[in-house]
């Protein structure tokens, strides 16, 4: 089940359930003074030969080397290579007293109960033949669990280290089976390590075990390398046969400049194959605390969803600046909500809901670990409704979103509510001719908040438009494809076309388009390289493309509140020319398979020119576009680039030139390389240029320049990893942030850590200037683990 940024779950029992289950007929668990002996080994077969398997009797049975009988032969005394069959158990013993008239089976002396792969080795063993009810002594023994399948539509297991659920060690003092499926044990523990010295251990003084119930633990220690790592007076937990079972999850520890010391636990609550819980707190020795929860369920296919809320209680701290002030950071009470819902329901309709909801940007950008978060300054919530009915398809939104520029600035967005009607494409009376009809209506929100006062710029706008195309492809060389639309729309309100005072006046507009999409004549060469150890063909494609859009004069878009597309319509032609270069390879694949033909490299090449000048500044197909620059005939000049050499390798660079000044305006390029699914690289840049005479370039605050990369590196089989990331603001020559995990799972345990650094920079609202992270979080064979909930070491696979 992620997100990814994707936390594992598992409850703190619920990989010793597979092992707790299986002891079903023994339960047991070692010397807390004493690490446990080397695994037992059961004595060689006695001399007495068994009966057939087919024979195994359902009554006991007692083989030795020679036996003496007393009391009038109800006594039996057994020596030398003593064996005991009962039913699918067997017990061996150096010697052993039989009380037939008591059902009491006595056995001293290399005491070894085997059932099945499991096996308990004891000094001494005191055995209820008739009830199969007993007592070891000084015992202990290992046990090969399975675990059991995946459930298929359920929600996922956790994930463990290594290969931990295989086997186990237990051992204790005295192991006293009280019932068909109870044990009570004194001093005892166990461990999933196999090593010679076990690198962890759980020990407690006294043990209820209920099997397929629940498993009580009373001064409970979990000893890492033989160090006390934790300490619980009372540890309940279940032990039932399944695969997610409730319970409490291993601690994780961090620290920070900016918070101090912090303990996060978690309590994890399976309600069934379909849905869980996890509950959360978290203990900062500088700030306060906090508490958390998130829901998951999955009933695949009809639906998924998940949804968190975490409370933070921080109580006012003071920090010393380098200047030898101090700064206040104040007390507050602050949440954060966060989810995603994907449902089906009746009558073809699918539901999807989201929601990133904060209650303070400064606890947002101060609290949170992965950068986005950081730096997010959007709080939203929202859904929608999708159907499709033949040729019908209906869509409802709700959308709100808040934008920050400060704690007291902020402008409200969205719609609610949103919705469209639409007729998709058919072919009119039958003709190479195709009709599509849409309308739309919403009520859109803007209101700039800020403090001294609110603007209000909602509406209402009613929408509809017919098109009709006509596509001409009889020559793949030369495509052309033409649209004629007509839209009228409506708004319940209108901006004053000086001042752009909002004013409670409607409006209507019509607006005609007459558009056609040309490509070509495209021009292809081939070249085939049957000896090339990279592709047996090449080939270049040069495709020129024209885009002519006429639309009508709109004469009152001054007075028209724009929102999104729609709105932007300016009048006038607008051309826009450019130039496809396509570079395709027919690559070869492994042995036996045939080769495939793909893209490598394209390079494209565009600008528009407009009739109206007024258009350039609403071409929302760029990105530098603000809407506040001087009107002109051309757009920037648009380069996009992609490559694909190989299925590991990709990279993308896209750049806009402004053809007024002769500069650039923005330029940006993403590359990620993969090998073997053990190494994943990833980088980016990205630049915003100074021009002294364009409106939104000729501000230094407003320009930025940044680099950022990231590396995944890990085995083959995920035992050991490590995660990098930065980002560098070039422009500033600053550090924005540095991330570094690393992991390491064992057969038996695992560590993972995690150290970051963040450079909050001038004007941000932390009363610290960067802060410093540290994270550390122990794996144990079988046992879950968690991720905190404000993405700490939600790269590290566990």
């Amino acid at each position: 089940m992620h997100r990814t940024q994707r936390r594992a779950h598992g409850p703190f029992a619920a990989g010793c359930t597979c092992f707790l289950a299986s002891l079903a007929i023994f339960a047991a668990f070692a010397s807390a003074q004493q690490p446990p002996p080397p695994t037992p080994q059961p004595p060689p077969a006695p001399t007495a030969t068994p009966p057939p398997e087919s024979n195994i009797p359902q009554i006991d049975d007692v083989h030795s080397d020679r036996q003496e009988l007393t009391n009038g032969q109800k006594t039996q005394h057994h020596m030398g290579h003593v064996e005991l069959v009962t039913g699918d158990m067997t017990i061996y013993a150096d010697d052993a007293w039989y009380y037939t008239d008591e059902h009491r089976f006595v056995a001293t002396g290399n005491v070894v109960f085997a059932q099945g792969q499991n096996r308990i080795t004891a000094e001494k063993a005191e055995f209820d033949t008739e009830t199969r009810l007993g007592t070891f002594y000084t015992a202990w023994g290992v046990s090969s669990v399975k675990p059991p399948p995946q459930r298929s539509g359920g929600i996922a297991m956790p994930q463990m280290a290594g290969t931990q659920d295989a086997t186990v060690i237990f051992f204790g003092e005295t192991i006293k089976k009280v019932g068909a499926k109870k044990y009570e044990i004194l001093k005892g523990g166990f461990t999933t390590c196999l090593q010679p010295t076990p690198r962890w251990d759980l020990l407690a003084d006294k043990i209820t075990l209920n099997i397929d119930h629940y498993t009580l633990m009373r001064d409970a220690v979990l000893s890492v390398k033989g160090v006390p790592m934790f300490y619980l007076p009372v540890l309940y937990y279940p032990t039932k046969r399944e695969g997610r079972a409730t319970g409490f999850l291993i601690p994780t520890y961090g620290q920070s400049s900016l918070r101090g010391q912090s303990i996060h636990n978690a309590f994890f609550w399976a309600i069934d194959r379909s849905q869980d819980a996890t509950l959360l707190h978290d203990w900062f020795s500088k700030t306060g605390q906090g508490v958390g929860a998130e829901y998951r369920y999955n009933y695949t296919p009809t639906g998924d969803g998940t949804l968190r809320a975490y409370l933070l209680d921080q109580h006012e701290s003071v920090y010393p600046q380098a200047d030898g002030t101090s700064r206040i950071f104040p007390a507050s009470r602050t949440y954060e909500i966060r989810g995603g819902s994907n449902q089906a329901l009746p009558g073809r309709i699918r539901a999807r809901a989201s929601v990133e909801y904060f209650s303070s940007i400064a606890t947002s950008q101060t609290f949170n670990t992965n950068i986005y978060d950081i730096s997010r300054n959007q709080r939203f919530f929202g859904g929608n409704l999708v159907g499709a009915w033949s040729s019908y398809s209906l869509n409802g939104t709700f959308d709100h979103r808040e934008y920050f520029y400060d704690t007291t600035n902020s402008v409200l967005s969205g719609s609610w509510p949103r919705v469209s009607l639409t007729r998709n494409e058919k072919p009119l009376f039958g003709s190479a001719m195709y009709f599509q009809f849409s309308t739309e209506y919403a009520h859109f929100l803007r209101d700039q908040r800020t403090a001294t006062g609110d603007v209000d710029s909602s509406l209402d706008r009613f929408d509809i438009s017919p098109q009709i195309r006509f596509p001409f492809k009889k020559w793949q060389w030369f495509t052309v494809n033409t649209t004629a639309s007509w839209r009228d729309t409506y708004y319940s309100r209108k901006q004053d076309a000086v001042t752009r005072q909002v004013l409670d006046e409607d409006l209507n507009r019509r607006v005609y388009t007459l558009q056609s999409q040309i490509v070509g004549p495209v021009f292809n060469r081939i070249w085939d390289t049957p000896d090339s150890g990279y592709a047996e063909k090449f080939k270049h494609s040069v495709e020129p493309f024209l885009g002519i859009q006429r639309t009508s004069s709109v004469d009152n878009f001054r007075e028209i509140i724009s929102f999104d597309g729609i709105d932007s319509f300016v009048g006038g032609t607008r051309y826009t020319y450019g130039l496809n270069n396509r570079i395709y390879a027919k690559v070869r694949g492994n042995p036996g398979q045939t080769a495939q033909s793909r893209e490598i490299v394209g390079v494209e090449v565009s600008q528009s020119y407009y009739t109206n000048q007024g258009a350039a500044q609403y071409d929302r197909q760029y990105q530098t576009q603000t809407g506040n620059e001087a009107p002109t005939h051309f757009s920037p000049i648009a380069l996009g680039v992609r490559a694909f050499p190989t299925n590991d390798i990709n990279g993308t660079l896209r750049a806009e030139f402004d053809p007024r000044y002769q500069a650039l305006r923005t330029v940006s390029a993403q590359g990620s390389y993969q090998w073997s699914n053990r190494v994943q690289v990833n980088g980016g840049w990205s630049k915003k240029s100074f021009i002294a005479e364009l409106i939104g370039f000729n501000d230094p605050a407003f320009l930025d320049h940044y680099v950022n990369g990231s590396t995944n590196v890990h085995t083959r089989d995920n035992r050991v990893g490590s995660v990098y990331s930065f980002n560098y603001d070039v422009l500033r020559s600053s550090l924005q942030q540095q991330r570094v995990s690393a992991y390491y799972n064992a057969q038996c345990c695992g560590l993972a850590f995690e150290f970051q650094s963040y450079n909050f920079g001038a004007g941000s609202l932390s009363p610290l200037p960067a802060d410093h992270r540290f994270f550390l979080s122990f794996t144990l064979a079988g046992l879950g683990n968690f991720s905190p909930f404000n993405g700490a070491l939600g790269g590290v696979p566990r």
